[in-house]
């Protein structure tokens, strides 16, 4: 009977369908505003259903190619999907803690704050800088660089889409004019918004370009692409074809050139000059050579090799 059981389960396993064939890639892009559906990854997934709501991780490197900020972290969360296009909003990024650890030392103070504040849009938004002084401070200079970097900050994004802080985050704008507000108040080693997260997401801008221009815009930038490669690969053809047509018409022209009466004779001379040399080979100076190197000459000529140099010499002039 358990072999009965083992006979049907194992015809069930062979009945069930394989998952990841069924699976699809789908590829994620950045938002509309203000990064124009970038490409920024692929994920595999069955359905639509399980794709959204997805959170991808990527280092701002990665996304932009900048090398001074591989320790910034940059998350985007899959709200829809259009075809095998996963869409994302950007949710927030964070600094890597080696990196801020790094930034703090025993002799140096540290000036960290979080500021919710609300973009034009409707958006609300969490932010966490991160001032770091030269040297240590009292308590009382912290506060007031606390509350001059919350009051810029808290102004900038009152006059700023999402879109715009989002931008001026990333590439340092907004770290800038903080270090301009609190400089004043005490010399500043670094300054970073070590983190920012949505809280809660506003109206979507509208404007960009759509996503068909996209794919458009990607479809002839490949094409471009493989006709320039399909182009350099036939010229590079071309010139080996032309290297080795050249070469043997240049040998072929060169002995044509020549006459047919100064071919023949060197084919005929070259034995004649040759056997005198040969014969040469014995009116060499013995008496320079060493003992191995006139028995090698006796041996090649099948002589004996026994007695003194004399000796030798003697049987090799005979």
């Amino acid at each position: 009977m358990a072999k009965k059981i083992s006979v049907k389960a194992r015809a069930a396993a062979r009945k069930q369908r394989d998952k990841w064939k069924n699976k699809i890639w789908y590829t994620i892009r950045a938002p509309r505003t203000p990064w124009d559906f970038k490409k920024i990854g692929e994920t595999l997934g069955e359905s639509d259903e399980h794709i959204l709501g997805r959170v991808y991780e990527m280092t701002q490197q990665e996304f932009s190619g900048d090398f001074t900020k591989m320790h910034v972290i940059l998350r985007f969360r899959v709200h829809e999907c259009v075809g095998q296009d996963a869409l994302t909003t950007f949710i927030g990024h964070h600094h890597q803690t080696d990196h801020i650890r790094r930034q703090i030392r025993r002799y140096r103070g540290k000036v960290d704050d979080v500021v919710d504040v609300v973009s034009t849009d409707g958006y609300l938004i969490r932010l966490k800088p991160l001032i770091i002084t030269q040297k240590r401070v009292q308590t009382s200079v912290k506060q007031a660089m606390r509350a001059k970097a919350r009051d810029m900050i808290v102004s900038f994004a009152s006059k700023a889409t999402y879109a715009k802080i989002q931008t001026q985050i990333l590439d340092g704008t907004l770290e800038e004019e903080i270090r301009k507000a609190v400089k004043p108040i005490y010399p500043v080693k670094s300054v970073a918004i070590r983190k920012s997260q949505l809280l809660q997401a506003g109206v979507v801008a509208g404007n960009g370009k759509t996503l068909d221009e996209i794919h458009s815009e990607e479809a002839r930038s490949e094409a471009e692409i493989k006709a320039k490669k399909a182009a350099a690969l036939a010229t590079a053809m071309d010139n080996e074809e032309e290297e080795d047509v050249s070469t043997p018409s240049i040998i072929d022209a060169a002995e044509a050139m020549e006459p047919a009466s100064e071919k023949a004779p060197v084919a005929k001379e070259a034995p004649v000059e040759e056997a005198p040399a040969e014969e040469a080979a014995p009116s060499a100076d013995y008496a320079s050579m060493k003992v191995a190197e006139l028995k090698e000459l006796l041996k090649a000529a099948g002589k004996p090799v026994s007695g003194k140099k004399a000796d030798l010499i003697a049987r090799l002039n005979e």
